[in-house]
């Protein structure tokens, strides 16, 4: 059975993003086009950026998803990444704090997109 390998996020500006999620994530893309940016985040599974589609997208649009980070188990290593995160300019959305699951915090890219930091399952 075919896995999902491909996750995109909209944007409205891809330079910008591209900055913002490979200053985040500390990673680099794989090729750079006007409108798509995909970063291989595991042997053939890419996150890539799509600014094609953005006509009517704005920062103010409501966003039901969220990109993911797992950790390592423990409130420090949650805690750590939130001070790295916060030192780059994330913008915080929920500050960390104990959920059901365990440390969790959620910023927000430049267009409103969420990404949570939560503990490995």
């Amino acid at each position: 059975m075919p896995a999902p390998n491909l996750f995109l996020v909209y944007v409205t500006d891809v330079e910008r993003a591209t900055k913002f999620y490979g200053d985040l994530f500390e990673i680099e893309p794989v090729v750079r086009t006007p409108r798509y940016v995909p970063f291989e985040v595991a042997p053939g599974v890419l996150f890539a950026l799509w600014g094609g589609q953005s006509d009517g997208l704005t920062a103010a649009t409501p966003r039901s998803s969220e990109v993911g980070l797992m950790v390592e188990r423990s409130t420090a290593a949650v805690d750590d990444v939130y001070a790295s995160w916060v030192a780059k300019g994330a913008t915080v959305v929920e500050e960390p704090h104990d959920a059901v699951f365990g440390r969790t915090f959620v910023v927000a890219d430049p267009d409103g997109n969420l990404i949570r930091v939560s503990p490995l399952d």
